[in-house]
């Protein structure tokens, strides 16, 4: 899709009341409660009950993975260390199966393998902000919207999601 046309649905999506337009620091569009609404109405339709049963245990090898991911950026943080490095190629060898499953099932979660495969690649080179920095595609900016779309693809409400 073209920038113009994305901008011209999140318009609309606004003026329907589905999003909101945020502004300042960290800017950009939200989903209203209608919005989530809407997309969960969608989103039910969208899969079949085998496609549904493939992202679910995509998912679960998906949230095998995550803790590990998470402990490693903590230990980046705490105490930066080439170790995660290795730790990371670890973790992308597990998930980039994980999403070339998710991408057959659904042509959406096609882009998060090679994103995520770019995040490594940079962290790899040496751009350690690659791995946690905000408001770029960083390895866990990724895997964070990764987690995000397979919670709202299966219906899970994040407050009640239980690590496997």
């Amino acid at each position: 899709m073209s920038e113009a046309d994305a901008a011209d649905l999140l318009d609309g999506a606004v003026e329907d009341g589905l999003a909101v337009k945020r502004e300042g620091r960290i800017s950009g569009f939200t989903l209203t409660a209608a919005g989530r609404a809407r997309h969960a109405e969608l989103l039910a339709h969208e899969t079949g009950r085998a496609e549904q049963a493939e992202i679910r245990r995509a998912y679960e090898r998906f949230m095998a993975l995550n803790s590990e991911l998470l402990s490693l950026c903590t230990d980046w943080q705490l105490r930066p260390s080439v170790a995660v490095v290795s730790r990371l190629q670890t973790v992308d060898d597990g998930v980039q199966p994980i999403c070339s499953v998710l991408a057959a099932v659904r042509d959406r979660f096609g882009t998060y393998g090679p994103r995520l495969a770019v995040a490594r690649a940079r962290i790899e080179a040496g751009e350690m902000e690659w791995l946690t920095k905000p408001l770029i595609d960083s390895y866990h900016t990724v895997w964070f919207e990764l987690h995000e779309d397979l919670l709202c693809t299966l219906g899970i409400d994040r407050s009640r999601e239980e690590s496997p």
